[in-house]
């Protein structure tokens, strides 16, 4: 690659980032912490970019799997780290980060795109197929690991015993396992949608993609770390604001899943839905589908409870989103009414979670 390349800010903030975290000036102040956040806005910008070279020169729906395996494995890392730590403090962080990323994905990734194309292009179309095929392994992993806890008997509350956790966390990959199969054998025409006016195809070198997809992982471990170290700071804020702790995981999430979110969002405005509903859907299955099995071994292994059932405010919200997004990825073509109803959805979660 050339210097001049290299030289872009794809590449500078991500190496400012990385210098920044390991100069321990995060914390110390408020305007480091500003600084640090206006560096994880650009490693944001730059892992959305590095992503969507890597995803052009692999084709779909691979470089929408490596993008959502890459933020589903760092955030299982930032769990079991402040878990391990955390001790028993943490018996709900894992439920918790993993229903608030559900919840952003489904309402807010989704209705976002859906809304942003439904506005640009009024209708976008997508594989009717390939929604079902997401939404039937969500829907089976979220009833699994989110809602069956509260009414199994071994163990009182919404826990899981050794023996459930395994079975479960097994389910859990031969679920994920096998759609992955579906994805990029089997099925794999039920995820790409040919487009009637195909953009100009450029050819990327293997050394230029080689590189962005070091960068793109430089990103998201660089993200998931600054966010990490500024929950500490965005704990304090709440606290002072009078918000409720529980909003630091679901603003954690939303950070971590910003590259994803944004690279969703720029495909639906360039009238590529389906690469969005990849994203969107995988991320979210790849999510509870990977993360729930890691954390419960971790779990196992260091004798941590782990609380994993929803209470009965969260059961409602999920089931309601979960419904909504059936409903509106029936037809295999979208509008702006259902991205319009999944934000308010989105809304209303964010708002129990502030006013329980």
């Amino acid at each position: 690659m050339k210097i001049k390349e290299l030289l872009h800010y794809t590449y500078i903030f991500p190496i400012l980032a990385v210098g920044y975290y390991f100069s321990g000036l995060m914390g110390t102040g408020v305007v480091f912490d500003v600084i640090a956040g206006i560096l994880l806005t650009g490693s944001v910008l730059s892992a959305v970019h590095h992503a969507e070279v890597v995803a052009h020169k692999v084709g779909e729906p691979f470089g929408t799997i490596i993008l959502a395996l890459c933020i589903t494995i760092l955030e299982v890392a930032l769990i079991i780290s402040l878990m391990v730590a955390g001790g028993d403090q943490t018996i709900t962080l894992a439920r918790d980060t993993v229903f608030a990323a559900v919840m952003l994905i489904l309402n807010g990734i989704l209705g976002i795109c859906i809304l942003v194309g439904g506005v640009k292009y009024y209708e976008q179309f997508f594989a009717r197929t390939s929604a079902t095929t997401y939404l039937v392994s969500i829907v089976s992993i979220l009833i699994l690991t989110l809602i069956l806890p509260n009414f199994t008997s071994s163990v009182n509350g919404p826990f899981y015993n050794q023996a459930q956790l395994i079975f479960i966390s097994i389910a859990c990959l031969v679920i994920y396992g096998t759609f992955l199969m579906v994805q990029t054998v089997r099925h794999r025409n039920y995820f790409i949608v040919q487009e009637e006016h195909p953009q100009e195809i450029y050819i990327l070198s293997f050394q230029k993609t080689l590189t962005s997809f070091i960068f793109l992982v430089i990103c998201l471990a660089i993200v998931v770390l600054m966010a990490k170290g500024l929950s500490s700071t965005i704990e304090n804020m709440l606290q002072i604001l009078g918000a409720p702790k529980s909003l630091v995981g679901v603003i954690i999430a939303g950070m971590v899943l910003l590259p994803e979110g944004m690279a969703a969002i720029r495909a639906a405005k360039s009238n590529h839905i389906q690469s969005s509903l990849n994203l969107a859907l995988g991320s979210a299955l790849a999510s509870i589908g990977l993360t729930i099995p890691a954390v419960s071994m971790v779990c196992i292994m260091y004798d941590i409870p782990l609380v994993l059932g929803l209470d009965k405010k969260d059961v409602i919200l999920l089931s309601l989103s979960v419904f909504i997004v059936m409903l509106s990825l029936s037809r295999g073509k979208t509008n702006i009414l259902y991205g319009t109803v999944l934000l308010v959805n989105l809304a209303a979660y964010i708002f129990t979670v502030i006013v329980p």
